[in-house]
């Protein structure tokens, strides 16, 4: 079992080796890789591409992004990207759909715009807005990436054109900004972990699953009072309560924690590589919902969408995820549930151990479900029922890519794997898929389309 100081040291090395790479892509132009910046001028959709591939790094490189927070991220950088495509593809503004959400910045009527750069200007000024926290090589990855697409985005067009379309994309950038200073979320401190909190004291209730000081209190326990995107509030996708708390055998409490056990005990190669190829632990991956905006991402470019499709779906589902972790955490601190690992250890084995480090905040609903369902509820709508795909989100860390006939399919194995990894309940994972279902409708009601 890996300690916290080995997945310390991991997450670093890592991170650094991943940025190497990638800053090398940035100065070889044109080279085929992660992050493909060509020689030609490039138009709205790669730029927008460009800088989502960034993201999916620089939330691997953030300490404070936790999922939640990560969540929060895509969600405002999506809004900032459709806006800034809506005026030159014809779609409707979020402003007034989504919650707090103002008319922003119009373009000058009658004046001459370039999409290319109104896209590079805003998702510049969202990720070092979003971002601005990240270590010092995403730093300068930052810098690069702004640097070389600006300058190349700008290229052949007429000095006040562009000037006046990259004030017009930094003004979108900065509207969406200040509506999100007050959603609740806006600062983290202590990397989420409350300073004061007391625990319940209750039968059932949570209690810390690590001995890092840090994280004896639980993540976020506020998160679930911000402000909602898409769905009215936190509460607006409400779960049953899990099955009543019991230390009695054949109770269903019991047999839910009972078959954690003895799934973990008979684990078979294929489980244990779904558990670890969902797992997307901070630090070391794009986090859950930057493994769905990856999936979302590479479907976009198999199929050369435009602009307006790209920025329209990486909002909603943006939109979907932070509303499913709003939702989620919600429900997570209103039941307060103890975790696999500390009932398993005080009823059934002492000595029992996941494959998974347990994550330190309440057990219901689970996380992965609830975003997963939100997911595939929006890329459903977008792509259709029988839609197959391959998920290759993780083969730059060893894993072969996962094929899927639909979303669902993946959603439900994304939400099984933390029952595989031991650190959920069943319940907590069909229940969870359940509230994303929900959840995710909201974000696929928006009206984008004139």
């Amino acid at each position: 079992m890996l300690t916290v100081h080995d997945l310390s040291r991991i997450a670093n090395e890592a991170r650094v080796n991943r940025f190497r790479q990638f800053l090398a892509v940035l100065i070889l132009i044109g080279a085929p890789a992660t992050v493909a910046v060509a020689q030609e001028r490039p138009a709205a959709d790669q730029i927008l591409h460009n800088w989502y591939r960034m993201v999916l790094e620089l939330v691997r490189h953030t300490p404070t992004y936790s999922p939640p927070v990560a969540s929060r991220a895509f969600a405002y950088l999506g809004v900032i990207a459709y806006e800034a495509a809506a005026g030159g593809a014809d779609l409707v503004s979020l402003s007034g759909q989504l919650n707090g959400f103002e008319p922003g910045p119009v373009r000058e009527t009658g004046a001459a715009y370039d999409e290319a750069i109104i896209m590079q200007a805003a998702m510049a000024f969202a990720v070092r807005n979003f971002f601005g926290n990240t270590g010092p090589t995403g730093q300068r990855a930052m810098k690069a990436m702004e640097a070389q697409l600006s300058q190349v985005s700008a290229a052949g067009v007429p000095d006040a054109i562009a000037a006046r379309s990259v004030e017009f994309g930094e003004a979108i950038g900065a509207h969406v900004l200040d509506w999100s200073q007050d959603d609740g979320g806006a600062v983290v401190e202590n990397m989420g972990f409350p300073f004061d909190h007391a625990l319940n004291s209750r039968p059932g209730a949570w209690a810390p699953t690590s001995l890092v000081a840090q994280q004896q209190a639980p993540l976020l326990p506020r998160w679930g009072e911000n402000r909602s995107f898409a769905m009215p509030t936190g509460a607006s996708c409400p779960l049953p309560a899990p099955p009543a708390y019991s230390e009695k055998a054949g109770s269903d409490f019991h047999a839910e924690a009972l078959e954690v056990y003895e799934t973990a005990k008979t684990l078979t190669p294929e489980q244990a590589t779904i558990a670890r190829f969902w797992s997307d632990d901070p630090m070391l991956s794009p986090t859950p919902p930057g493994h769905w905006i990856s999936i979302a991402m590479d479907i976009l470019q198999d199929r050369k969408a435009d602009a307006g499709e790209r920025a329209d779906l990486l909002a909603r589902l943006g939109v979907a995820m932070a509303d499913a972790f709003i939702g989620c955490w919600h429900a997570k601190y209103e039941f307060d549930l103890i975790r696999p690992v500390t009932y398993i250890r005080r009823v059934i084995d002492p000595n029992w151990q996941p494959i998974l480090i347990t994550p330190p905040f309440p057990e219901y609903p689970s996380g992965h479900s609830t975003q997963s369902g939100a997911a595939a509820a929006v890329l459903t709508a977008h792509f259709g029922e029988d839609f197959a795909f391959e998920d290759a989100t993780h083969v730059d860390e060893g894993f072969d890519p996962r094929r899927f006939s639909d979303f669902w399919a993946a959603a439900e194995e994304a939400a099984m794997s933390r029952l595989y990894g031991g650190i959920h309940f069943r319940a907590a994972i069909e229940r969870g898929l359940d509230q994303g279902r929900c959840i995710g409708a909201h974000a696929t009601a928006l009206k984008t389309v004139q």
